[in-house]
């Protein structure tokens, strides 16, 4: 495992988000909605840089099951989702990689009719990207690697780091337990 963002790193990235979403929605409420499980580090250190009337909610959004780096089909479960008609929304994800989840989370969020609804990722794979959306606001672009920590995991390992580490192709595959 290859550390590619310091705990420092990630807590300056997060603090860089929090100002230029602080900045784009002053004088307004927000509803954040957390796609979990990936974002809740990310989400917690976020709301707390945040000066802003706020609401969260959660959606459990998944396509990976178990030890499997291939998409499936998305999963999507929204019970944990305040109402957000007529309300200013600011998605909050993990990693945007391939953006089919934040595509598709995106797409039926709107019907929902909010007011505007945004996205903020902690990291994007630029070169992985399928979709012509783009996430709002980018704490980090980072290349093409399986990572883990603060909150991203594999398998349901590392999600506690504190920083954003690579798994070698061997730890990805099972090798490298």
């Amino acid at each position: 495992m290859k550390t590619l963002l310091s705990a420092e790193e990630v807590r300056e990235g997060v603090a860089r988000l929090a100002g230029d979403i602080s900045r784009d929605y002053v004088g307004r409420s927000l509803t954040i909605v957390g796609v979990l499980t990936g974002s809740i580090v990310l989400l917690a250190d976020l709301i707390r840089l945040l000066d802003l009337p706020l609401r969260v909610g959660l959606v459990q959004a998944h396509s990976y099951r178990g030890p499997s780096t291939v998409r499936g089909a998305l999963s999507v479960n929204a019970d944990l989702m305040p109402e957000i008609a007529d309300r200013h929304v600011l998605l909050v994800d993990d990693i945007f990689d391939t953006g089919h989840t934040l595509h598709e989370l995106v797409s039926q969020l709107d019907e929902l009719q909010p007011a505007s609804i945004r996205s903020a990722v902690l990291l994007e794979k630029q070169e992985r990207r399928e979709v012509s959306l783009r996430p709002d606001y980018v704490a980090f672009e980072i290349p093409n690697k399986f990572v883990v920590g603060y909150g991203l995991d594999y398998n349901d390992q590392f999600r506690n780091l504190p920083y954003v580490a690579a798994l070698d192709d061997d730890e990805v595959a099972g090798k490298g337990e």
